[in-house]
C-alpha cells in the first residue's frame, strides 16, 4: 500500500531553508532525533505507546532510560532521564544538540577519574561564584544562563539545574528552558552537558523555529537538506560502528538489570 503524503516535521532537514544559528543555548528545541536517533544507534530501544505522543527508550541493560512527553507548555519536563541511582529532566525548549551532549555520553563507559564540571564554563568565560554553605554557580557572559549547584534552604542535599531566564522587564523574568540533574548524576555526564552548553558552533534552525528570535542570529548559508541529512547519517553511522566495537571488545561491562525503571513499565502497560 502506497503511503500518503502527509506535511509533517518529520520530514526535515529536505522541507525548509536552514540558518545558522547562534548562540546554540538560545535557539529554541531543534530536531529531538539529534538525540533519539542517536540512543537508538547505540543499541538502545524504544519501548513507546505507537499510539500516544511519546518516545520511551531504555538501554541495551536497562540501566538507563529516556522519556520523551511533550507538555501543555515548552518549560515544563519534556525530557525525563533516569537510571537506578540519578534523574535528569530538560524543558521543551532545551536544544537537542545539547541535550545530545548529555545522552551521548550515555554511550561510552565512564572515565577513571570523573572530571570537573567548573572549567568548561569558566574556559567559555562564564563567572564562577561558591558561597560559605557551598552552593555554586557559573553564568553566561550574556547574564540570562546560567548553571548551578545549590542545597534547598531546609537541607544539606544539592542538586544541579541549568536555566535560561529572560527579564520581562517588570522586575520578573521569563524561563526560557530549565534543567534539571539531581546531585548522584555523574559528573562526566554534567561535563558533557556543560561542554555541549558552552559550543560556539553554530545550530540549523528554520527562520520561524526560534522561540525568541530577537536573541539570535541566524545566516542563510552553510548546509542545507541534503547535507544536514548526510550529516546526521554519518553521526549515526560513526555511533554504530563504536557500539560494535564496545561489543566485541566486551567493553562496557554491564550486567542486566532485573527489570526496567518504573516509567518504562508504565509506558509499556499504557501499550497493552
Amino acid at each position: 500500500m502506497t503511503r500518503p503524503y502527509i506535511a509533517s516535521k518529520a520530514d526535515d532537514p529536505w522541507s525548509r531553508i536552514w540558518f545558522d544559528t547562534s548562540p546554540r543555548h538560545l535557539a529554541g528545541p531543534g530536531d529531538p532525533r539529534h538525540v533519539t536517533q542517536a540512543l537508538r544507534a547505540g543499541g538502545w530501544k524504544n519501548y513507546a505507546d505507537p499510539d500516544f505522543p511519546h518516545v520511551v527508550l531504555a538501554s541495551p541493560d536497562f540501566r538507563h532510560t529516556l522519556v520523551l512527553e511533550p507538555a501543555a507548555d515548552t518549560y515544563s519536563a519534556w525530557w525525563r532521564i533516569s537510571s537506578q541511582r540519578w534523574h535528569a529532566s530538560f524543558g521543551g525548549n532545551t536544544p537537542a544538540e545539547i541535550i545530545a551532549g548529555f545522552t551521548d555520553a550515555l554511550l561510552h563507559p565512564a572515565p577513571a577519574t570523573e572530571p570537573d564540571v567548573w572549567p568548561t564554563l569558566q574556559a567559555a568565560d562564564w563567572t564562577y561564584e561558591r558561597d560559605e554553605r557551598g552552593n555554586e554557580s557559573a553564568r553566561h557572559p550574556d547574564g540570562i544562563t546560567t548553571m548551578e549547584r545549590r542545597a534547598t534552604l531546609t537541607s544539606n542535599y544539592f542538586s544541579w539545574s541549568a536555566d535560561v531566564a529572560i527579564p520581562t522587564g517588570l522586575g520578573g523574568h521569563q524561563r526560557l528552558w530549565h534543567a534539571y540533574f539531581d546531585d548522584r548524576t555523574p559528573s562526566h555526564l554534567l561535563a558533557a552537558f556543560a561542554t555541549a552548553l558552552t559550543d560556539p558552533a553554530p545550530v540549523p534552525r528554520g527562520h520561524y523555529d526560534v522561540p525568541h528570535s530577537h536573541l539570535v542570529t541566524q545566516v542563510e548559508r552553510g548546509a542545507q537538506g541534503e547535507q544536514l541529512a548526510a550529516a546526521h547519517e554519518a553521526r549515526l553511522k560513526a555511533i554504530r560502528a563504536a557500539a560494535r566495537k564496545a561489543r566485541r571488545s566486551g567493553a562496557p561491562t554491564t550486567h542486566p538489570a532485573p527489570a526496567p525503571a518504573a516509567e518504562l513499565a508504565a509506558a509499556a502497560a499504557r501499550g497493552r
